[in-house]
């Protein structure tokens, strides 16, 4: 039987089960017939039986050394089908990519020491990654700059183990400061989540100068999406894009995980449509409230306006107000609250939405910035007049992405369920974390009216990738 899930280096693996098994049946043949067994090599029932409970991984013991998988290969005839299943063990227990470029006789050494649980130890899973390449800068090759920020510089990048392209965010350590916080918080958070609409850690790369992270590469940021498609995008893509942000940012919500830092720059597209949640610099771990959290977060026009008013008693609705300024710009076409500083900030978000009340905003009138700001009376717009293009779902999960409570804002899991996406139909809901929506039938991309090439054009412009800074 062919495998039909194969690392690259699966045909040289082949060739060297086949030879192996090849030379150990010939081997213990003409042991056989010197001792004139006159069994003519075949192996005993019994022990076709042992070496197919040998395979059964799935017992405490854990996968069998490599031998074994030899001696199973070539008394069953089946050394493809075997060596597939080894080989996505391998993949399996070290976490590593499907299209991993093993090395050379990498599984022909590995015995894969096992605990006493049957489980891989640490040391030896650390040795295995290293031996692969994990964790070495000459693994990866730079290609071109994209561009450089405060802390890091971020290149396009292409994988020796898989020859795939990657993006590879280089912080600099200062010998004083070492790793900038937001570094430490975004490696020990994205270890954690694996989801398909958040951006994936390949690596880490540590060394006495940098700290070198290994990311999946992506062409887009929505930012760059939206300019290239003139601002005028199709109210589909705009609710594939949509659900796909919700969908990413419920799974960090369930995990107590706060991105905090919304916007167009940090959410990346790939070439199929597929949006994923980057730069999780500024995300925290909330797994117990607190009151400790700063009020200098998320980027001026996505932020909402009890942080804007200094508090720092927030939870996740603080990325809901986000959700609901990107949405707006990607079905408007514009920035929806574009303030230059914080007072007019406020000032565009009251002047739209109406000056708040004890009711609409509880504790307002005891807020000392809101008081000393003096903001004068201003009436709520209709959402209708400022949002023209959407129905009247779109403008009824608007208003629920814009409340000024907190408490009320609509949440992430909420959010998906609203009537704006029924046209997506009812898979959408029901797919693996793992599972990108682009995988059921009839999901995809439309043309946008504003786009001047494809889907995915390209300016020729370097990539504003912010969201790696």
């Amino acid at each position: 039987m062919a495998c039909t899930h194969t690392p690259p280096l699966s045909r040289l693996m082949h060739i060297q089960v086949k030879a192996m098994a090849a030379n150990q049946k010939k081997k213990r043949q003409q042991q056989q017939q010197k001792a004139g067994s006159g069994r003519g090599g075949k192996t005993a029932p019994g022990r076709v039986a042992a070496c197919q409970h040998e395979l059964c991984w799935g017992q405490a013991r854990g996968p069998p050394p490599f031998c074994q998988i030899v001696r199973a290969a070539e008394e069953s005839n089946e050394e493809e089908t075997i060596l597939c299943d080894f080989l996505k063990e391998v993949t399996k227990r070290l976490s590593l990519p499907a299209d991993i470029r093993l090395p050379e006789n990498f599984l022909a050494r590995q015995s894969l020491s096992l605990s006493p649980d049957g489980q891989l130890t640490r040391r030896s899973r650390r040795k295995s990654l290293s031996e692969i390449g994990f964790g070495k800068i000459e693994s990866y090759t730079k290609l071109d700059k994209l561009g450089e920020g405060t802390y890091a510089t971020v290149f396009k990048g292409k994988s020796r183990l898989t020859d795939n392209l990657v993006a590879l965010k280089e912080i600099r350590l200062e010998h004083e400061e070492g790793a900038p916080c937001t570094a430490i918080r975004e490696v020990s958070l994205l270890r954690d989540l694996k989801h398909a609409n958040i951006v994936t850690l390949h690596d880490i790369i540590h060394t006495d100068k940098s700290l070198t992270l290994v990311f999946e590469y992506l062409e887009k940021d929505l930012k760059q999406y939206m300019d290239d498609c003139g601002n005028i995008m199709s109210m589909t893509n705009v609710k594939l894009f949509l659900f796909q942000l919700l969908r990413g940012l419920s799974y960090c919500h369930k995990r107590r995980v706060l991105h905090r830092d919304l916007k167009p720059q940090n959410l990346l597209i790939n070439e199929r449509g597929e949006l994923k949640l980057a730069d999780f610099g500024l995300a925290r771990a909330k797994s117990i409230p607190t009151k400790t959290y700063s009020n200098e977060v998320v980027t001026l026009w996505y932020r909402p306006p009890d942080v804007l008013l200094g508090s720092t008693e927030y939870s996740t609705p603080i990325d809901m107000w986000g959700v609901g300024c990107i949405f707006y710009e990607m079905a408007c076409g514009r920035p929806l609250f574009p303030g230059s500083t914080v007072e007019d900030e406020l000032h565009l978000i009251f002047r739209t939405l109406g000056k708040p009340t004890e009711d609409s905003m509880p504790g307002i009138s005891k807020n000392d910035d809101f008081l000393t700001y003096d903001f004068p009376t201003y009436q709520a717009d209709s959402l209708i007049t400022i949002a023209p293009r959407l129905d009247n779902d779109g403008l009824d999960v608007l208003a629920k992405y814009l409340k000024y409570n907190p408490v009320i804002r609509i949440s992430a899991s909420d959010a998906m369920k609203h009537s704006f996406f029924d046209c997506l139909g009812s898979s959408v809901h029901k797919l693996p974390d793992s599972v990108s929506i682009f995988t059921i039938q009839g999901v995809s991309l439309h043309r946008d009216p504003g786009m001047r090439s494809s889907s995915l054009a390209s300016t020729g412009k370097p990539r504003r990738q912010s969201m790696l800074f």
